[in-house]
């Protein structure tokens, strides 16, 4: 039986005034005017994607497997958090059929992190990179997201079963 799962992260821009500063996204540091504002690292499509293959097995979120309140999650590499959770995906029995992300940004363009980003997440899902989806679109200016006060990203994954 196939399983599917949604994940949808949000975070907000944070001016920490640093000379350099970055957002992290599919595990690919991008420089940037701002960073994001969070516990771990802020990857929003990290968070949206181990979100997504939890979800399609009914095994939470990953505020439950990683709670902000627990200092030792403190500025965690989100990349590591995606291995837990593909680790728990393959003990159930399941691997990556595919992955489709979107990320909602003004800024940073992402079309030249793109391939960077899908071999990344192909890396750490153990899978082709042709099975890895990344779009990015802006909001045309509105809501949160328009005005550049944070990043959102979607992640839809497909899951088969282990043959």
């Amino acid at each position: 039986m196939i399983k599917i799962g949604q994940g949808i992260d949000v975070h907000a821009f944070h001016n920490t005034g640093e000379q350099q500063q970055y957002v992290v996204l599919a595990g690919v540091a991008i420089e940037h005017t701002h960073s994001l504002l969070a516990h771990s690292d802020g990857d929003v499509v990290l968070h949206a994607l181990a979100d997504a293959l939890l979800g399609a097995l009914a095994l939470g979120d990953i505020g439950q497997h990683f709670p902000d309140t627990d200092a030792a999650h403190a500025g965690l590499d989100s990349r590591i958090l995606l291995r837990y959770v593909y680790g728990k995906v393959q003990a159930a029995g399941y691997k990556l059929g595919n992955a489709d992300i979107t990320i909602m940004c003004e800024r940073p363009k992402i079309a030249p992190y793109n391939q960077a980003m899908r071999d990344s997440i192909a890396s750490d899902l153990q899978t082709a990179v042709s099975n890895i989806s990344i779009k990015a679109t802006t909001t045309e200016k509105l809501g949160f997201t328009g005005r550049q006060e944070g990043i959102m990203a979607n992640a839809v994954v497909l899951l088969v079963p282990m043959l």
